[in-house]
């Protein structure tokens, strides 16, 4: 049985046609090779003896596994037989598993028996060719001049086909490679079309993107998509507003994330007495006047605040006069400083509205030297702006603060309400109960999630009549006021909520509203608020 197979070659000579003839004891073999030109001169086959066997008899260039040249015009690639394989350099036997589209890497006893694996599946019929040809021993081959046309080939027998050799004809070890490639595109294709689906629900867009960036753009996207899920996390909402993301991380049925623009009440009309009160955790006011985007002026501006409370605010006393200058409608400041340690928390007051009286401290040497609380007399309530010890890096402070500091304060609260409603505000540095915190279960021994710490916030504060308003208004609302800068919380959500306005029981009606500012930047803390109705 006699094949032929079509093949596609660099060589140096001008386009033209050679035939690889195998030869067998009872059969032949013809393979037709198509020759083309890349431009170079090189040889792919020149070995020192090439050029000078040029005259020789076919069957000894053959043995040599040499190109033959007629007249310039036309050469052979002759194989006499397998013998012949174990015969030819290492050059050659590259160059012909080339030529036949079989890998050419490795060793010269691995690159042989490549070539004689494919030629034994040749003889046997076996090879991987697209169709089968079969001519007798008195075929005719006709090469058509390339220079002027392109280069054709006619083979006549008695039984006549047209064959094209498959590219991709392959030893054992390249099928392998080969079916693992296959396997590799069709996962590659699962799994961009599972991209694209998701890219469709997530509505991401990348129009002007393609190829392997808009594939990486849809995979981080549906990466992300996971984590969210896995993590309690609904990142299906407007990034500019990352406060709407619902984040905790064990949440119950009903819960739903605080949104200041559609939770907020309508404002009270002109003509009902009311006063509004701020309070926020600056971390650092002198680094917060810094930045051009926003000041104490500018929030005024735009919340109209009657009374604005600062906490850590890390001013010395020589600080304080020149701040005072800044405030320009709001005359009254009371500011309290650390003088234990410099430049370490601190509170201020700062009011539109002329208290009746001033107070700093709890009146206890031991509580009243890191500027922690600030009290001011109104004509209807007390207000304490206040910054909560925390119990610091391995609680070193806890046991302070939950025998010390929160029962001194609250007596001092119970005994102000003797004369008039409190309201207490600020950093009270405690996440009161799950849903005030992304992450309960990793938090348990975290400086103000402790159990000791939560306990000491209801005994001190709750129990003895001081109403959470916040949470008296939004009872299942997931809204924080503290994201640390550490993790970039900020940006996901995960937060604590652990600034509060506390007021004594007899006037929790008369909060109209008690709100967070999460779009107010700045400080790791965001400003909260308090509208409360006069009588």
């Amino acid at each position: 049985m006699i094949q032929s197979l079509k093949l596609g070659l660099y060589n140096f000579i001008t386009p033209n046609s050679v035939g690889v003839i195998l030869r067998k004891p009872t059969f032949q073999v013809l393979v037709s090779v198509d020759l083309r030109i890349m431009g170079s001169r090189k040889r792919l086959f020149s070995t020192s003896s090439a050029t000078a066997q040029s005259n020789e008899p076919i069957s000894v260039a053959a043995e040599k596994g040499v190109l033959k040249e007629n007249d310039g015009t036309r050469g052979e690639i002759l194989v006499e037989d397998m013998e012949t394989v174990e015969k030819m350099t290492v050059p050659q036997l590259r160059v012909k598993l080339r030529s036949l589209g079989i890998p050419s890497r490795g060793k010269k006893q691995e690159l042989v028996a490549s070539l004689k694996s494919f030629l034994g599946d040749k003889l046997n019929g076996n090879g991987s060719v697209a169709q089968e040809v079969q001519v007798s021993s008195d075929e005719s081959l006709e090469v058509a001049d390339n220079t002027s046309k392109k280069k054709s080939r006619k083979v006549s027998s008695k039984h006549h086909d047209q064959t094209d050799v498959a590219s991709e004809v392959r030893s054992t070890r390249k099928t392998k490679k080969r079916v693992k490639k296959d396997h590799i595109k069709d996962t590659s294709a699962e799994i961009v079309a599972k991209q694209a689906e998701v890219t469709q629900e997530l509505s991401i867009e990348s129009n002007d993107i393609k190829g392997i960036r808009a594939k990486k753009k849809v995979s981080s996207a549906t990466a992300s998509a996971h984590i969210g899920v896995s993590e309690g996390i609904d990142l299906s909402v407007n990034q500019d507003e990352p406060w709407t993301i619902f984040a905790h991380k064990k949440p119950k049925d009903g819960w739903i994330v605080y949104n200041p623009k559609t939770m907020r009440p309508s404002p009270l009309l002109k003509d009902t007495k009311h006063v509004k009160l701020l309070s926020w955790n600056v971390n650092g006011l002198r680094a917060l006047l810094k930045l051009k985007k926003l000041c104490i002026q500018q929030l005024a501006d735009k919340e109209d605040f009657d009374v604005l409370c600062l906490q850590e605010t890390k001013l010395q006393e020589k600080d304080v006069e020149a701040i005072k200058e800044t405030l320009h409608d709001y005359k009254n400041s009371f500011w309290t400083c650390s003088v234990a340690k410099l430049g370490y928390s601190g509170t201020a007051i700062i009011s539109r509205i002329k208290p009746l009286s001033i107070k700093y401290g709890l009146g206890i040497p031991d509580h009243d030297t890191e500027g922690r609380l600030v009290t001011v007399e109104f004509d209807d309530f007390y207000l304490l702006c206040g910054y909560v010890p925390n119990s610091g890096d391995g609680l070193r402070r806890l046991t302070y603060r939950i025998t010390e500091w929160d029962p001194s304060l609250g007596n001092y609260m119970k005994e102000l309400e003797k004369s008039k409603p409190v309201v207490l505000t600020g950093d009270l540095n405690c996440a009161h109960e799950e849903i005030d915190i992304y992450n309960p279960a990793g938090n348990k021994r975290s400086a103000g999630f402790t159990e000791e710490e939560r306990q000491s916030f209801e005994a001190n504060f709750l129990n003895k009549g001081f109403v959470d308003t916040f949470r008296k208004q939004h009872p299942g609302v997931v809204g924080y006021t503290y994201w640390g800068y550490r993790h970039g919380g900020r940006k996901t959500n995960k937060g604590w909520r652990l600034d509060y306005f506390l007021v004594s029981e007899c006037i929790a009606d008369k909060v109209h509203d008690s709100y967070i500012l999460p779009d107010v930047d700045g400080s790791d803390h965001s400003p909260i608020g308090l509208v409360l109705k006069l009588s």
